[in-house]
């Protein structure tokens, strides 16, 4: 562990992702190498009237406020939401191919934002961050867009795609932002903000 890192474990502290998500397990190493996945599963819902770019930080602001009563003093829980915005449209995950394909579809030889939101509850504080990406795709036939959906099953991912994914590889022309953002976790953002926890939090016991 870094040095920053074991000072936050010797404070006495627990970190917990709240997410399923195999990419985001992964990225979260990279800030904090010893957490505890821990779900409940939340109503993603959103109000019809919310701006599009505040979506995925209420999303995740919503999945921490899921832990309330449910988390000891000491345990840290990050949770994260993603979504893809085209236009003041906003794209989340697909219900079948045919959904799928119609978001990819859209995406063709335009740029769209790609918000990754995360929020840490420590007690009863909340702090939320939101990262942007603008992401801009070649023109994809239909032919290789259903080789993807039907290779890759996307159904899991906002936008119906992943950028680690072939197509990130053949579509993705440019990307403004961070990478990771786009994949799912704004980890240049978390670890900094896991560095100041370290320095700041009181020692527990």
């Amino acid at each position: 562990m870094l040095p920053w890192q074991q000072q936050l474990h010797s404070k006495g502290y627990q970190v917990i992702l709240a997410s399923a998500s195999p990419r985001r397990k992964e990225l979260f190493g990279s800030v904090y190498p010893q957490f505890e996945i821990r779900v409940i599963e939340t109503d993603e819902s959103y109000p019809e009237t919310l701006p599009a770019n505040e979506v995925a930080v209420f999303i995740a602001l919503n999945k921490a406020k899921a832990f309330e009563g449910l988390v000891a003093e000491n345990e840290i829980v990050v949770t994260s939401d993603t979504t893809v915005i085209l236009g003041n449209t906003v794209f989340g995950k697909p219900a079948n191919a045919s959904e799928a394909f119609e978001m990819l579809n859209s995406f063709n030889g335009t740029t769209h934002l790609v918000q990754t939101a995360y929020c840490i509850k420590i007690g009863t504080e909340y702090h939320t961050y939101t990262d942007n990406a603008w992401v801009t795709f070649n023109n994809l036939t239909k032919e290789e867009l259903e080789h993807y959906i039907e290779t890759a099953k996307p159904f899991d991912k906002a936008g119906a795609y992943g950028i680690q994914d072939w197509i990130g590889q053949v579509a993705v022309k440019t990307i403004q932002g961070s990478y990771f953002t786009v994949m799912g976790l704004p980890v240049h953002a978390l670890y900094a903000d896991f560095k100041h926890l370290a320095a700041t939090l009181p020692h527990l016991g």
